[in-house]
């Protein structure tokens, strides 16, 4: 199940043949929304009570019968529908009331699980003055919390209450006296209707065709003022042929537009929670958002061991978060003067000639501030969708059965760090889901291990590892790097902890435990154990390198292997296979510049490709690096091109090999671009490993038993 969101540009009327603009569109849909927020926001505050939100945890009736799962259904059985009326003089059908019913019930459900938090800190708050639990409290507050509650929920409502005791005195009598009841947005649960308020069909593979009966006037005071409207939806790329509809929802927002939330489904593979033997485990970072390993695991029983192939996964997105930590710096810095602004116009008088002028400078910053949430917001959902989506392909590559993800349950920023701000800001949250909801479509099961300890000890002998700032300044204490005194391993910090991460799921995959509301998998017991790094099969390794040179060699020419005339063996001479010399035309001697031209071709290992993303073109023809200069071409005089400076005039044309890329070349080294969404982020290149890591194709490419270490 996944919601797609989608724009309502214009409709037409249907008994007319009206067309309706997109501005008569979101006006009409604004005045449905504005009825059954009113219907709405009186169901909530009539029932905003303890007694009423107890009813609603029982989830039964007066007759002792059960609740049914449908919100407006179950205020009517309640008795709890009539506290909502219109307007005198508005008409509203029984359809437009079961979407603010149904709203309704939604709000006051979703208020159960803050009610229960706050009841269990209330009976549990400690005695001490300061506020501070001893180790029996903790115990208690532990054992009366709901599943599933993070530290991060507990101190946020903690220091909700002691704001509630410090203001009156006292503790507060449950939720309804610690909060008010909660805001209503303005949208229209369409789910709630049957087909005599709203229909749906699918026309073709990119469109939808809603029908939707809309209010005419602000305040329709008969059926005459409701008439049927025809809106045809384009559906996006990520909703699937086959893919089954559902009734939406309309919000229509301050831009002028109208977002549907089209929720969508379609039928899954189903997987397993234990069996797997290859996994690829992922680390969370304050810089790099992702590491990855890819992890399998070798014996069974006793003997039972995880092996690596050492190659690292990384989705560095520092430039994405730096942009993040600047925006909201400046948002921060906007809500402080729009603050200082409001204050100063609230101590003066209506009369003053500045009491205008303050109130109109607070609203442009307001305006600015709610600019910079909305780009935070949507550069966060891009990052988010960008790594789960990197993730999920290197998972599919490399032939795993199974995601391990840290808790996020015990991940939170503490102390007094620099990095506690990015680390707070990060949407650690959004990624998880993410990659939960892409893997399902790709039949990969997604688990959770706990995180305590993966950074901080050894992978390879689980002694205790020493941080540094790099690898070769091991004498100071840093972050970045790990290294281990008892076996000598030195590698990247978070590398370490993604190896450790995939060993403790692949060796405890038989504790998975899956939460029936939710379907999140977690794995709560903790399996440490070594890691060995293993090379892949010479065997494999060897054809392919031999498919590929047969891929890249020219094709030879048709006619005997022996050369005519030749009655004895060529010579051996030392071959040097690091060089290669530049082609020459027929005939042409080989002179100084020409010997000078070898080009020295390095031997670069298939485990860590070199990857490169959207390479920019000089003027000149010269392919320079994405994040910066080339530094072995020196740099022309005078003014750089861009920025309305005209690029230099070519004077000769440039040589053959210097002249621009061809639409594949540059196709194919943008790859890495493309899919990441980000033009400046890091991130290793998708690539299927050998059958030793990767996926088996029957008995033809069994993999070797891996080599004692």
């Amino acid at each position: 199940m996944a919601t797609a969101p989608c724009t309502a540009f214009g409709g037409v009327v249907e008994d007319s043949g009206e067309r309706v603009s997109r501005q008569l569109l979101h006006q009409r849909v604004s005045v449905l929304a504005k009825l059954c927020g009113d219907l709405t926001r009186q169901l909530v505050a009539a029932r905003w009570d303890e007694g009423s939100l107890d009813v609603l945890a029982a989830g039964v009736d007066s007759q002792g019968e059960r609740l049914p799962s449908k919100g407006w259904m179950a205020l009517r059985r309640l008795g709890w529908a009539q506290a909502a009326t219109p307007s005198a003089g508005v008409y509203v059908s029984d359809r437009v009331l079961r979407a603010a019913e149904e709203y309704a019930a939604r709000t006051l459900r979703l208020a159960l699980h803050r009610r229960a938090l706050v009841a269990a800190i209330l009976a549990t708050w400690p005695a001490d003055p300061s506020w501070r639990r001893s180790e029996a409290e903790w115990t208690a507050l532990r054992a009366a919390l709901p599943a599933g509650v993070s530290g991060a929920e507990v101190r946020n409502r903690t220091r909700q209450v002691s704001a509630y005791l410090r203001e009156h005195g006292r503790l507060p009598a449950g939720l309804c006296e610690l909060e008010e009841p909660p805001e209503v947005a303005g949208l229209v649960v369409l789910a709630a209707m049957d087909r005599q308020q709203v229909t749906l069909r699918r026309v073709d593979e990119a469109t939808a065709r809603l029908r939707v009966k809309l209010p005419l006037c602000p305040a329709p005071a008969s059926g005459r003022d409701w008439a049927w409207h025809v809106i045809d939806i384009r559906l996006p790329g990520t909703v699937q042929a086959d893919a089954v509809l559902h009734t939406p929802t309309l919000r229509p927002t301050r831009a002028g537009r109208i977002a549907v939330d089209l929720p969508h489904s379609r039928p899954t593979p189903a997987t397993t929670a234990s069996g797997h033997r290859v996994a690829v485990g992922f680390d969370w970072g304050v810089n790099t958002l992702l590491t990855g390993t890819v992890g399998r695991l070798t014996g069974q029983g006793e003997t039972a061991r995880v092996v690596t192939d050492g190659r690292p996964l990384i989705f560095d997105a520092t430039t994405v978060s730096a942009k993040l930590h600047q925006l909201r710096g400046h948002r921060e810095h906007l809500a402080a003067k729009r603050d200082h602004y409001q204050h100063l116009a609230d101590g003066l008088d209506a009369p003053h000639r500045a009491w205008g002028y303050l109130l109109d400078k607070a609203a442009v910053l307001e305006v600015e501030h709610q600019r910079v949430c909305a780009r935070i917001r949507h550069l966060n959902q891009a990052l988010a969708w960008s790594a789960a989506r990197w993730a999920v392909d290197q998972t599919v590559a490399l032939g795993a059965t199974v995601i391990y993800l840290e808790d996020l349950a015990t991940l939170e920023a503490r102390g007094r760090r620099r990095g506690n701000a990015r680390l707070s800001g990060q949407v650690r949250g959004t990624v998880a889901e993410a990659i939960r909801h892409l893997a399902a479509k790709a039949g990969i099961v997604v688990v959770t291990v706990p995180a305590r300890g993966t950074s901080a000890h050894c992978p390879a002998c689980l002694n205790r590892l020493g941080h540094h700032p790099a690898p070769d300044r091991l004498a100071e204490r840093g972050w970045a790097w790990a290294h281990c005194t008892r076996c000598g391993l030195s590698m990247d910090r978070d590398h370490a902890a993604a190896r450790r991460i995939v060993a403790r799921g692949l060796l405890a995959q038989a504790h998975t435990t899956t939460e029936r509301a939710t379907g999140i998998r977690t794995i709560r017991t903790t399996v440490d154990a070594t890691v060995r790094p293993v090379r892949r099969p010479k065997k494999t390794t060897r054809r392919l390198r031999r498919a590929r040179q047969a891929f890249t060699a020219p094709a030879r020419l048709r006619g005997p292997k022996t050369t005519p005339g030749k009655d004895r063996p060529t010579p051996s001479r030392p071959a040097d296979t690091h060089r290669r010399r530049t082609p020459r035309a027929a005939g042409q001697p080989a002179t100084a510049p020409a010997l000078a031209a070898t080009v020295a071709v390095k031997k670069t290992s298939r485990r860590m490709p070199e990857v490169r993303t959207v390479p920019a073109t000089t003027p000149a023809g010269v392919v320079q690096r994405p994040a910066g200069h080339d530094t072995q071409t020196p740099a022309l005089p005078g003014p750089v091109p861009g920025h309305g400076v005209p690029a230099p005039p070519r004077t000769e044309t440039p040589p053959a090999w210097r002249r621009r890329l061809s639409r594949g070349t540059c196709r194919r080294r943008t790859h890495a671009a493309e899919r990441t969404g980000f033009h400046h982020l890091h991130a290793t290149q998708v690539h299927t490993l050998t059958p030793r890591f990767g996926p088996h194709d029957g008995d033809r490419t069994r993999p070797r038993r891996a080599r004692k270490a």
